[in-house]
């Protein structure tokens, strides 16, 4: 099957900026982002200036856009971090949104080549998903690939894909007692195959470096999950693992897929991962919660729309989770409030 030819303005790049010079990530990023249009949100923590060269197509979204859009009383609740990203989801009116954070730069392919992350994620979401049947060849709508021996032709027609998740080299994405423990390990393998994750499994997305179909499951990607104790780097945070879990529930409600593999990026250091244990810690044991309860969610009928799976989860997590530990009660109020701000946002134009 061809994959479908997208014009470069029916996509978005968001990047969530929690370092103020941007300069060399901008450079590095040139040959692929320059071409697109760019939504850069500064963390509504980050007190210095934002550096960002020119030459580029962008809109920088700092506290007080935050402030005007969602009100100062939940900018620092919901966007601190690189929870920022999620504002810039809110904002774009794009298709095609890929997310990319500022500790991530161009990597490169087993012949030495940069990945084009860009058209990467967009072939994954502009050819179908198999997530009813598993394909031993990996993605079979890959040039070269197919499918194998005894796959039912009544399903090889594949749904849409919603969301590719990409994966990177060097720093790979540990829990903190792992990294603790195998501080000197390092991804070094890159693998080139694209895979559908199978309908009813559930899977830790990582912010990082992704891609989604803004129309099909926009609404499903949101901060809702903040520890009592959470702080900025990736070991101290679960809000984009409990992000990845219900817009894989939304996914597989609607009959959408979901893809894992390349593209790659090369991910740089940053943070302490014995220090972020202290942090990261109670979300570790909620994970023993919480995989249980997603994997036996089913939504109704009546749930038709990425709005109103959200909206129906959440009632499902305050009534199941809720009574375990109040940082789920908070999460559905989350939920909820935040397809509010979903639908409030849309109705508005984005800056030009």
């Amino acid at each position: 099957m061809a994959q479908v030819s997208i014009p470069d303005s029916e996509v978005d790049i968001v990047i969530g900026a929690v370092q103020s010079d941007l300069a060399s990530f901008m450079e590095e990023w040139r040959p692929i982002f320059s071409r697109y249009h760019l939504i850069i949100v500064k963390d509504p923590d980050l007190k210095d200036e934002l550096k960002v060269p020119g030459g580029f197509n962008v809109n920088v979204y700092t506290k007080s856009d935050i402030d005007r859009v969602v009100g100062s009383s939940s900018t620092t609740v919901l966007f601190s971090g690189y929870s920022c990203r999620y504002f810039g989801y809110l904002m774009s009116r794009k298709k095609y949104i890929i997310s990319v954070d500022d500790d991530c730069f161009p990597a490169r392919d087993n012949k030495g080549d940069i990945i084009d992350i860009v058209a990467q994620h967009v072939s994954n979401l502009t050819t179908p998903a198999t997530p009813f049947f598993f394909n031993t060849l990996y993605d079979p709508y890959r040039k070269g690939a197919d499918f194998v021996r005894g796959y039912p032709f009544s399903l090889r027609h594949g749904v849409s894909c919603a969301l590719s998740c990409g994966l990177w080299l060097n720093l790979a994405d540990y829990d903190a007692p792992t990294q603790a423990l195998k501080p000197g390990h390092r991804n070094s393998r890159y693998v080139d195959a694209v895979l559908t994750v199978p309908a009813r499994t559930m899977m830790p997305v990582s912010g990082i470096n992704i891609g989604f179909d803004r129309e099909l499951v926009g609404p499903a990607l949101f901060p809702a999950m903040r520890l009592a104790a959470e702080g900025k780097f990736r070991w101290e945070t679960v809000e984009d693992i409990w992000c990845g879990m219900c817009v894989k529930v939304v996914c597989d409600h609607m009959g959408t897929g979901v893809k894992s593999g390349l593209p790659y990026v090369w991910r740089e250091e940053r943070g302490d991962a014995v220090e972020s244990l202290k942090k990261e810690w109670e979300g570790v044991k909620l994970m023993e919660e919480v995989v249980p309860f997603f994997q036996s969610l089913r939504l109704s009928k009546a749930a038709v729309s990425a709005e109103e799976c959200v909206v129906e989860m959440a009632v499902a997590v305050e009534e199941r989770l809720g009574p375990v530990d109040p940082v789920f009660a908070r999460a559905a109020d989350a939920m909820v409030n935040w397809i509010k701000l979903w639908k409030v946002a849309g109705t508005r134009s984005a800056v030009a």
